[in-house]
């Protein structure tokens, strides 16, 4: 062992015997101090606890941030290079900021070549990048302290417009050079365009004058105006920025009023024969072409309705499209006037057949107003349209064969009855015994076919010598009724030929099988 070390053994225990733990503690982590702090820090040298925590390595970097409380603000918020930067975030303090190197040590130990000016507040871009970094960061201050992050900081002298606009430079200048400008004069409410790309900004901009400029065409080409005012102040109206010889002015978007056909070939002075400015100038067609007006306003003042620009007599209405009644076949042939014969605008034409064609009317208004559920527009004789299946009497069978006259033999369609007695009576063989609902037991397919089911259709099943029987054994009389029904006691039928005269009473069915009178049932 050292002579040195057992010296300094020997020193620690007797002092131990006159201070407290503590302080002893103290005086070894002075004793043993690595060397002196910075200037900075040389109040501390003593205290070493403030910047030191026993056994606890990583304590030291929470301990600098409680007296570097900027630095602990900007790391919170993430903002600067201690806030930003990935590598400072991770490590201690000590990993860039070494103590105890001597009073003048510099402990900062700024790599300029290799720093990152990203992670600064302040992105070098452009000619920034070129610069010195004493450029901005004075020498004896911090590199926080720099001149400013605004461009007016650094390049007021460069200020032409002696702050007429401001001290926002970036709004027009970039980092590239400060005569290359981004400044975009589309994004104002005067765009640029044509001959006004090619002026100089003093040219508008006065006296570095930029509020207020008057962007009316009148304000400064007063003097180019020919017109000496008669025909407003909008310039821009007719001319273009292109040149003042060169007109703009489109008479189909610009005003209510396009110009085509026929209306191209004329001067402006045809229909304007006034300052426009005094003038306000009819649109309608007839305000201009009364005189050519053939109809004598029965077709109203709308003349666009039917011509166009191209000419009078090229007529552009078409009926199918412009309307709600197409016209077909016949009606295409027909004159407006057939149909017009009042004035159109005050007069509304009805679109119903009746209106015009009930003098054509052979029915004489029993068949209604509604001519189109049977007839067409090609004439009206020819494939009559009516379906008579839509009717409250179908044509099935036979019926769909027969011609309309057969049934209908009077003008009044809708007099024709439906019940088949009422056609058929003639051929009725029963001879209305069997009543004249004839469809109970017959089909329009003919007379023949019947389908009549007495067991099924009746309350009296026919049973033993009733089966086979003809109708008129039982049904003898005539009935001119809707039922038929007969009573179904058989003393109705079989009296005479009650041997009893009436003794037993009127029914038989009490001993009498319906197989055959001998037969007894007791």
């Amino acid at each position: 062992m050292s002579i040195y070390i057992k010296k300094f053994l020997t020193i620690v225990l007797i002092l131990s015997s006159f201070i407290s733990l503590n302080a002893f503690a103290d005086r070894v982590e002075a004793f043993v101090m690595p060397g002196e702090v910075i200037k900075g820090h040389a109040k501390l040298e003593t205290n070493c606890v403030k910047c030191h925590k026993r056994f606890d390595k990583k304590a030291q970097t929470r301990l600098c941030l409680d007296c570097h409380d900027k630095i602990d603000a900007v790391m919170k918020k993430r903002s600067g290079f201690h806030g930003k930067s990935p590598i400072v975030r991770k490590n201690l303090c000590s990993a860039c900021h070494t103590e105890h190197k001597g009073r003048d040590a510099d402990i900062i130990k700024l790599d300029k070549r290799n720093f990152n000016h990203k992670f600064t507040n302040f992105l070098l871009k452009g000619q920034h990048k070129k610069l010195d970094c004493n450029s901005c960061h004075q020498a004896g201050k911090k590199y926080t302290e720099a001149k400013s992050t605004v461009c007016y900081g650094c390049h007021k002298k460069d200020d032409k417009h002696k702050l007429h606009l401001g001290k926002k430079c970036e709004k027009c200048h970039t980092e590239q050079k400060w005569k290359k400008t981004k400044f975009d004069h589309d994004k104002t409410k005067f765009k640029l365009t044509g001959k006004h790309k090619e002026i100089v900004c003093e040219s508008c901009h006065a006296n570095e004058r930029y509020k207020g400029i008057p962007t009316k065409c009148a304000t400064c080409h007063k003097i180019n105006d020919v017109h000496k005012g008669k025909l407003g102040d909008k310039c821009d109206e007719c001319h273009t920025t292109k040149s003042w010889g060169k007109m703009s002015f489109d008479h189909d978007n610009e005003t209510e009023f396009p110009i085509r056909g026929k209306h191209k070939q004329l001067k402006c002075k045809a229909c304007h024969k006034k300052d426009p400015k005094d003038e306000e100038l009819a649109k309608q067609c007839y305000a201009c072409h009364k005189v050519d007006d053939k109809h004598k306003s029965n077709f109203g003042q709308k003349c666009q309705t039917c011509h166009s620009e191209k000419g009078w007599d090229h007529s552009k209405f078409d009926h199918d499209r412009d309307t709600k009644f197409r016209l077909k076949e016949k009606h295409t042939k027909a004159d407006c006037t057939d149909c017009h014969k009042k004035p159109l605008y005050k007069t509304k034409t009805s679109s119903k057949c009746y209106s015009c064609h009930k003098i054509d009317d052979k029915h004489k208004g029993s068949q209604g107003k509604n001519c189109q559920k049977c007839h067409n527009e090609k004439n009206w004789k020819s494939k009559i349209a009516f379906d008579h299946d839509f009717t409250k009497f179908p044509l099935v069978g036979l019926h769909a064969l027969v011609n309309c006259k057969e049934c209908h033999t009077q003008e009044s369609f809708s007099a024709t009855k439906k019940s088949c007695i009422s056609c058929h009576r003639k051929k009725d063989v029963h001879k209305l015994r069997l009543g004249t609902f004839c469809e109970l037991c017959h089909t329009p397919n003919g007379w023949k076919i019947w389908n009549f089911d007495h067991d099924r259709q009746t309350e009296y099943p026919l049973k033993g010598k009733h089966k086979g029987l003809n109708c008129i054994k039982c049904h003898k009389r005539p009935v001119n009724k809707k039922s038929i029904k007969l009573d179904a006691n058989c003393s109705n039928c079989h009296s005479q030929d009650d041997p009893h005269d009436g003794k037993f009473g009127s029914s038989c069915a009490s001993c009498h099988k319906v197989s055959s009178f001998k037969d007894i049932d007791i």
